[in-house]
């Protein structure tokens, strides 16, 4: 147990070497005992406990980053770097990843569009980030492998959770976010503002903490079990004492909060008004780091108390900051009603009560302390002095921090327009962009650029320098998702009725693929004892969706051709051109499809959705042909034909037509120009087809993993790590919903081709808890092929 467990925490030191704020702690794996901070001096330092006294030695002073260095978090040990690995994100944008020896950044993570305000690093050496451009990004090594998108507004908190694939995001959309294997699972909502901070405190349970000033406890599954208020400001930062439920908080309110059981249960005040972040050591020590670049350490341990000098400087330090009422946390204050010294005669009722006299003129603020049994001044009280921003550069606007936010009247009788401003910025340049975002004349430049100059005099940072433009330029109206096409896809088919040829209802609705047992069943059965060869993965060649009634499709054809309205209708000759067109590409005839065969086909596949599919079969069988292959996916055409592909998958159209898309799309990668296609448009893709997995029809399961598969073929011969991530992704998304075990058995081969010869994807693949997935298939008994496979893949991973 910890000395004096249970006791009230006191000064254990003050630390001095930040210029400037001090915005992330996290505790250090190397050397024990020490932790890491950073701060708006641009700088992050490693410090470790010094074993003569009570104080901490900075080891060495990190720098890599252009701007203020806004985040940190420690990578766990690797068989590489055996002390792990330091991560910082900054207002550059960049995240810098350091060596615990070297004050240079081993390599530097570029990719977000703006600051990157959080960090949480998970296992196998994968890092989350979150960022004022509204994405998290995961990174493995010294790659993005996935953009989390949804929010929208800035990502101020990000935590990877103990189980694999589980990512939490919290917002100054005011939700949080929950991410499996790259994709949303739930949104929280209950905070009436910012999400500022998260803490995990067990795989089924976490911690938030926001700008509204509570704390609020969830469970994963997405209820809030409880709210904690005390904090009478925004909060900051949040972390958990280790292993137990009770946490730290810090905040706006000039305070740092310890909570047990529920409750707050001590407060201590600092001589800062931000108080920005804290992180609990694994002896209990709460480390904190403010506005006034002082980190300070505190200890419920005697032996670790500062000195009673130390204590006493610390006290009078913090007497004599000066507490602005706006800010502070004291209410509206008449100081003619204030009692005089008398008052604190009196004891108070409860740790951390505040209580304000008069003493000659002067209004002073004091702050009961329980342990101590006595009442310590924490300030005195001035009148408003207006510009009380000093460097902390902490006013908010649409969920980012500014060194100010101006309101600006054009003319009297109009609205009033907020204009953020940050002492890097350039003042011209903010005042054109603030022009173009609300539509002003830009007859105003001059004053505009004036009245930033003007109120901000003396405000410069030790180096400006151009290229920090105005984070509202572009990025703050981007919004993510917006370009993601989905306007092309209509609404909801109001049609439901199906024909009565229902395409891929034969029994063999798998097709055989060139003689490879393992999709044909036959002979693909070992004894577990001979010493099986991996016949399965890594597949080499596409597989495709032959199986043809050329008669049974015409005949639909020309069925549905009799109910179509005149400006659809085929003629006779087109329906002969149409059958010409399906025994040239299904009977290995001589013949090559012509370019009045495709025209005809294309007419015929921007039929109404309701008697389209069979003209889709034949477009599905024709464009395994080199030529018709050739002639959709080429340069010249391919826009439309992914446009026309795409349409028919959604959620709510028919299952015939959603079933032959995906099949085509498997079909195109016969080819190079198919392959090609497939790969350029594989984001879009991709997308479109994983809304595919909420059905229930096997078989277009097994399409949608046979497109899955077919892209790891593609992907593993040219070594994409980021396609790889995404194919990644899907397999994880569907094996989660299929039953049908030929759809799974095609996801186990697409996931042994991914991650076969490539580390990178293996690691990726354990860091989703892929292998936990798929562990169930390795007992399945028939078929044979998919517990063998299964194994296989277990292996690599």
């Amino acid at each position: 147990a910890m000395a004096g467990e249970g006791g009230a925490y006191r000064l254990r030191c003050s630390l001095v070497g930040h210029g400037q704020d001090v915005r992330g702690l996290t505790r250090g794996l190397f050397p024990p005992g020490g932790f890491v901070s950073v701060s708006r001096d641009r700088t992050a330092r490693l410090w470790a406990p010094d074993g003569l006294n009570r104080g901490f030695t900075e080891m060495h002073c990190m720098s890599g980053h252009s701007n203020f260095v806004s985040c940190v978090c420690i990578i766990p040990p690797s068989d590489l770097y055996p002390r792990g690995l330091i991560a910082t994100g900054g207002n550059d944008h960049n995240i810098c990843i350091f060596t615990v020896d070297n004050p240079a950044p081993l390599y530097t993570l570029k990719g977000h569009k703006n600051t990157v305000c959080s960090l949480s690093s998970g296992k196998f050496g994968t890092l989350l980030s979150g960022s004022w451009d509204t994405t998290a990004k995961v990174w493995l090594n010294d790659r993005c492998m996935m953009t989390l998108q949804g929010h929208t507004a800035a990502i101020w908190a990000v935590k990877i959770l103990p189980e694999q694939g589980l990512m939490l995001t919290g917002s100054a959309d005011k939700t949080i976010k929950l991410w499996k294997a790259g994709r949303c699972e739930r949104t929280f909502t209950g905070h009436e503002d910012c999400v500022r901070g998260l803490a995990i405190l067990s795989e089924m349970e976490f911690l938030s903490c926001a700008n509204d000033a509570s704390v609020r406890r969830w469970q994963i599954s997405g209820e809030c079990l409880q709210v904690y208020y005390g904090h009478t400001n925004y909060i900051y930062s949040i972390s958990v004492f280790p292993h137990c439920k009770d946490f730290v908080t810090t905040g706006e309110d000039r305070s740092l909060r310890i909570w047990k059981q529920g409750e707050c249960a001590q407060t201590i005040r600092l001589p800062a008004q931000s108080v920005w972040c804290c992180c609990v050591l694994d002896n209990g020590d709460i480390v904190v780091g403010a506005s006034d670049g002082i980190i300070r350490v505190f200890t419920a341990s005697l032996e670790r108390t500062a000195s009673a000098e130390e204590i006493q400087a610390f006290e009078n330090e913090l007497s004599q900051a000066s507490i602005d009422p706006k800010t502070g946390d004291l209410g509206d204050i008449n100081a003619n009603d204030l009692p005089g010294r008398e008052h604190l005669k009196d004891p108070g009722t409860r740790d951390g009560q505040t209580r304000l006299i008069k003493d000659n003129g002067k209004v002073e603020a004091y702050q009961w302390s329980v342990s101590e049994g006595r009442w310590i001044k924490i300030g005195d009280v001035v009148g408003s002095s207006g510009a009380t921003q000093q460097t902390s550069g902490k006013v908010l606007f649409e969920g980012k921090e500014y060194d100010y936010v101006f309101t600006i009247d054009v003319n009297e009788s109009g609205p009033s327009y907020k204009l953020p401003y940050n002492i890097t910025d350039d003042p011209w340049l903010t005042a054109y962009n603030f022009l173009q975002k609300n539509d002003l004349n830009p007859m105003f430049l001059d004053q505009v650029a004036k009245f930033i100059m003007d109120n901000t005099k003396g405000q410069t940072l030790l180096s400006t320098s151009a290229q920090y433009s105005d984070p509202f330029t572009g990025a703050g109206r981007y919004v993510p998702g917006s370009s993601s096409g989905s306007s092309t896809i209509p609404a909801a088919d109001p049609f439901t009725g199906a024909g009565r040829y229902v395409p891929g209802s034969a029994s063999n609705a798998v097709a055989p693929v060139g003689g490879v047992d393992p999709y044909t069943g036959t002979g693909a059965y070992q004894s577990a004892a001979a010493k099986a060869e991996n016949i399965y993965f890594p597949k080499k060649d596409a597989v495709t969706f032959d199986q043809a009634n050329p008669t049974q499709i015409l005949g639909k054809l020309k069925e549905l051709n009799g109910s179509a309205s005149e400006e659809h209708k085929l003629t006779e000759d087109d329906l002969i051109i149409l059958e010409k067109l399906l025994s040239a590409t299904c009977n290995n005839s001589s013949e090559t499809p012509t370019a009045q065969q495709l025209q005809t086909l294309w007419r015929a596949v921007n039929w109404p959705e309701d008697i389209v599919f069979p003209a889709l079969d034949i477009l599905r069988l024709s464009v395994r042909h080199p030529t018709v292959n050739e002639n959709f996916c080429s340069e010249k055409d391919h826009v439309q034909f992914i446009i026309l592909l795409l349409k028919f998958l959604n959620p709510n159209g028919k299952q015939a037509n959603q079933l032959l898309a995906l099949r085509a799309l498997c079909n195109c990668f016969v080819n190079q120009a198919g392959q090609k296609l497939m790969m350029e448009q594989r984001g879009e893709i991709m997308t479109q087809a994983i809304e595919m997995k909420s059905g229930t029809n096997k078989n277009i399961h097994i399409a949608l993993a046979t497109l899955t598969l077919n892209y790891a073929v593609c992907l593993h011969k040219v070594n994409n790590i980021e396609g790889k991530a995404q194919c990644l992704s899907v397999i994880s998304t569907v094996m989660e919903v299929v039953q049908d075990l030929e759809a799974v058995f095609r996801l186990l081969v697409a996931l042994g081709t991914l991650i076969s010869d490539d580390t990178s994807a293996v690691q990726l693949a354990k860091s989703l808890g892929v292998d936990s997935q798929i562990k169930k298939y390795a007992s399945v008994s028939e078929p044979a092929k998919v517990k063998e496979c299964c194994r296989f893949v277990l292996n690599l991973l």
